[in-house]
């Protein structure tokens, strides 16, 4: 069965050649389950590297890129579908609507607020997809050790981390997203003390 799965990433490609040939060889995960991709429709970095690799394979390939971005130049010209809003807020709303799964790579701010809007919507239960990193490199380990503390000291529950999947192989990160089964996310809203 395919799925649509939306990829949040860098639009630069970092100092390490890992990160281009492992976000390459996600893209060859994809192809296995003829999967579609969901990216912020850039032709440079990190972006630009997934989206040529999933045409190459002969992937299908969506981008969804706010209007205030389309003069910047670089939006990717060779994807066959392309959305655009109004707003940053609205790309990720329009990018989640067609999502049936979710993937971070390595990125920046803009890669880290797309994936704690994400996160923070499954706690709130505004959707039942799978949340994953593909932790490159180590990329995310400080990361992890920064959300294991905010567990230790009482502000997130346990099985809300553990709702985001982390891992190091693409191939692996793909099987998962398509063999994902929801769980049951903790409301910790509603307890009070």
């Amino acid at each position: 069965m395919s799925k649509t799965i939306l990829v949040y990433c860098g639009s630069s490609k970092g100092h390490n050649p890992i990160y281009e040939a492992e976000a390459k060889a996600l893209m060859q995960a994809f192809k296995k389950y003829d999967c579609k991709l969901i990216f912020g429709a850039g032709s440079v970095g990190i972006m630009g590297v997934l989206a040529d690799e999933y045409l190459r394979l002969g992937g299908h390939v969506i981008g969804v890129i706010p209007s205030f971005m389309e003069p910047w130049e670089v939006k990717h010209k060779g994807i066959q579908e392309c959305y655009v809003t109004e707003t940053m807020h609205s790309r990720k709303q329009k990018m989640a609507e067609l999502a049936d799964g979710v993937i971070a790579l390595p990125g920046g701010f803009g890669t880290l607020d797309e994936l704690f809007e994400m996160l923070t919507w499954k706690q709130l239960d505004l959707h039942q997809m799978p949340i994953s990193v593909l932790n490159t490199n180590g990329y995310y380990d400080h990361l992890m050790a920064q959300l294991q503390h905010m567990v230790d000291e009482g502000f997130l529950k346990s099985p809300n981390l553990e709702a985001l999947q982390v891992e190091t192989n693409p191939a692996v990160l793909v099987d998962y997203i398509m063999g994902y089964e929801p769980e049951k996310m903790e409301k910790k809203w509603i307890y009070r003390g």
